[in-house]
């Protein structure tokens, strides 16, 4: 994606300057996001442009899966609905969120829960729980 573009996750930044700096920095060491709901941004714009390798890096290696593939979802837009905790001096949070999405199958929505840790300075996405 262009840096120039606006970024997926809808922050009304560049991606360049929201999140692509932390896909580009997922192999440089660094920067990485501060809060938890700028790490569930940026997973969710790592959906969205297929980087698959940042999503691997940024799951807790206690929850990862053994292998990510992407579906061919196209992702087409990102709503916070709240955020508990996640800041940067804290060592978890909750992030609420909806995803909006087209697929061959037609257009739908994720609404998920998702729960984060903070660990060696970084934030890692553990786990969610889909809501209807």
């Amino acid at each position: 994606m262009n840096d120039d573009a606006g970024c997926p996750c809808l922050s009304g930044e560049t991606y360049g300057a929201c999140c692509g700096r932390f896909h580009a920095g997922r192999a440089a060491g660094g920067p990485y996001p501060p809060t938890a709901e700028a790490l569930m941004r940026s997973r969710y714009s790592a959906f969205a442009v297929g980087d698959v390798a940042y999503l691997e890096a940024t799951w807790h290696p206690r929850t990862r899966p053994p292998g990510l593939a992407l579906d061919g979802v196209t992702w087409r837009r990102l709503d916070i609905l709240a955020a508990v905790a996640g800041g940067p001096f804290d060592t978890d949070g909750v992030v609420e969120f909806v995803a909006h999405y087209r697929s061959p199958a037609g257009g739908g929505r994720l609404h998920e829960v998702s729960r984060f840790v903070r660990g060696g300075g970084r934030w890692f996405y553990v786990d969610g729980e889909q809501r209807a």
